[in-house]
């Protein structure tokens, strides 16, 4: 059976190795919003859960984790894909977030972390009286009694 060599390929594999032990690598993730909270689904296979830390300064979130592979005396590799190190994540959570509530879990190796909305920047009803009837108008994305769109961040 023969084998091709190719440069090209060996040379990208190289530099990869090479890169990737640089620095804290990135971690692949979702984010959506559910009703009142958003909900963040990051990819973490094979971490100590006991090694990941989350936490937010101002508006700031930022999710960290290591893995450790371990690596027995005397074995001779014949692969080795699955990086060890750090992990890193941040993100501005910008306003109308209530920080103190955020909550996290990790199962399957997978980190979710669900981030609520303040009460605060959540849509409400605010009643308009006038002295020949009572409109309603919803500050958010909802119509008003005019019929146009309108939308006000708190």
């Amino acid at each position: 059976m023969a084998m091709n060599f190719d440069p090209f390929r060996e040379l990208d594999r190289l530099a990869g190795q090479v890169l990737e032990t640089r620095g804290p690598r990135l971690m692949p993730m979702d984010l959506y919003r559910d009703g009142d909270h958003y909900v963040l689904s990051a990819d973490l296979p094979g971490i100590d859960p006991g090694s990941v830390d989350i936490d937010v300064d101002g508006q700031l979130l930022t999710i960290r984790a290591e893995r450790t592979l371990t690596s027995g005396q005397g074995v001779k590799w014949l692969a080795r894909e699955r990086q060890s190190g750090s992990f890193l994540r941040q993100l501005n959570l910008g306003q109308g977030i209530d920080t103190e509530r955020i909550a996290a879990s990790y199962e399957n190796g997978v980190l979710s972390v669900t981030i609520p909305v303040s009460e605060r920047a959540k849509p409400r009803k605010i009643e308009v009286g006038t002295s020949a009837s009572s409109n309603t108008v919803t500050v958010g994305s909802t119509q008003s009694s005019t019929g146009s769109q309108g939308s006000i961040e708190s």
